[in-house]
C-alpha cells in the first residue's frame, strides 16, 4: 500500500477536486483507491462526491465505532472515510485521538492500493500530521503569488518542524504547460538556496478549465464529466507518472504502520 499526502499552503486551489480526480483515475489503472478526508474540520469530499455519509470520522474518536466500520463505499470504485463539518473540535486532535486513530491503521488499510489524505490546507498541527503518516507528500499551489509563497511556506514548516524532506509539487489551473514549469523552478530556485536538504519534484500542471467548475457544481468529477478535456488527460498522466515512480519507503503496508508507530 502506498499512502499519499495532499495539503495546500492555502485554501481555494481546488486541493480536493484533485484528490477526488486523482483517485478515480487511479481506479481506472486498476488500483484500489481510498480516501481519507483529514480535512477533519471542514470536510469536502463527501460534499463534492454528492453523498451523505451516515456515520463520519467524530464516531471513531467518541469511541463508539472504528475506522474500518464508517468507510463508506462510493459509486464511483473509491472508499472514503468522511470527516465532519462545521465541528471545530476536530480542527485539532489530542495526543489520545491521534493514538486511537493509529490503533486502528492496520485492519482498515490493509486491503487497499492507495491511501490518500485529504489533509486541510495551511500549517496546522493537524496538516503535519498526516504529513508526517504518508509515504509520499503532494503540495499543491495555483499561479497566484500567495499560494506559490503559502506552499513553499508549509515545505518549509513541514521541514523544520518535522525534518520531512521529499515533496511532489502540482500547480493547478494553469493556462500552459510552460506556467507550471516555471512555478516549479521559482520554487525550486529557492528551495536549494534555503532549504537545499529538500527534495521537491515537479509531477505536473493542470490546466485551467470551465469544465471542472461545471463538474463541482455538478458534484461529479471531472474525469468523469469531461474526459477528453486536457485537464482530465493531465490527472491520468500524473496517475501514471506516481504509479511509475514507485520509491521504496513507500512500498507496503507494513513500512507505512512503522511511520505510524515511530510518530
Amino acid at each position: 500500500m502506498r499512502s499519499i499526502a495532499v495539503a495546500s499552503g492555502k485554501g481555494g486551489v481546488g486541493k480536493t477536486s484533485f484528490v477526488i480526480n486523482l483517485s478515480l483515475a487511479l481506479t481506472q489503472l486498476q488500483q484500489k483507491v481510498l480516501i481519507f478526508d483529514a480535512d477533519l474540520g471542514l470536510a469536502n469530499v463527501d460534499v463534492m462526491l454528492g453523498i451523505s455519509p451516515k456515520y463520519d470520522i467524530r464516531y471513531v474518536l467518541n469511541g463508539e465505532m472504528s475506522l474500518k466500520d464508517i468507510i463508506y463505499s462510493t459509486d464511483y470504485n473509491i472508499d472514503i472515510i468522511p470527516a465532519g463539518s462545521g465541528v471545530v473540535e476536530l480542527t485539532h486532535l489530542t495526543s489520545m485521538q491521534k493514538l486511537l486513530l493509529k490503533e486502528q491503521m492496520e485492519e482498515a488499510f490493509k486491503n487497499y492500493d492507495y491511501l490518500i489524505f485529504d489533509a486541510s490546507a495551511g500549517i496546522s498541527e493537524n496538516v503535519l500530521f498526516f504529513f508526517l503518516l504518508g509515504g509520499e507528500r503532494i503540495v499543491i499551489c495555483t499561479p497566484e503569488p500567495t499560494s506559490i509563497a503559502d506552499a513553499y511556506a508549509l515545505i518549509k514548516v513541514a521541514y523544520k518542524k518535522h525534518r520531512i524532506k521529499d515533496f511532489y509539487l502540482v500547480v493547478n489551473m494553469i493556462n500552459q504547460e510552460e506556467d507550471g514549469k516555471k512555478i516549479y523552478q521559482q520554487l525550486l530556485y529557492v528551495q536549494e538556496k534555503f532549504l537545499p536538504e529538500i527534495k521537491l519534484s515537479y509531477l505536473g500542471g493542470i490546466p485551467y478549465d470551465e469544465c471542472v467548475k461545471k463538474a463541482i457544481r455538478s458534484q461529479v468529477p471531472y474525469l468523469l464529466m469531461c474526459p477528453d478535456k486536457p485537464c482530465s488527460l493531465k490527472i491520468k498522466e500524473i496517475a501514471y507518472k506516481l504509479m511509475k515512480y514507485n520509491p521504496q519507503a513507500s512500498q507496503g503496508l507494513e513500512a507505512f504502520l512503522e511511520r505510524v508507530v515511530s510518530l
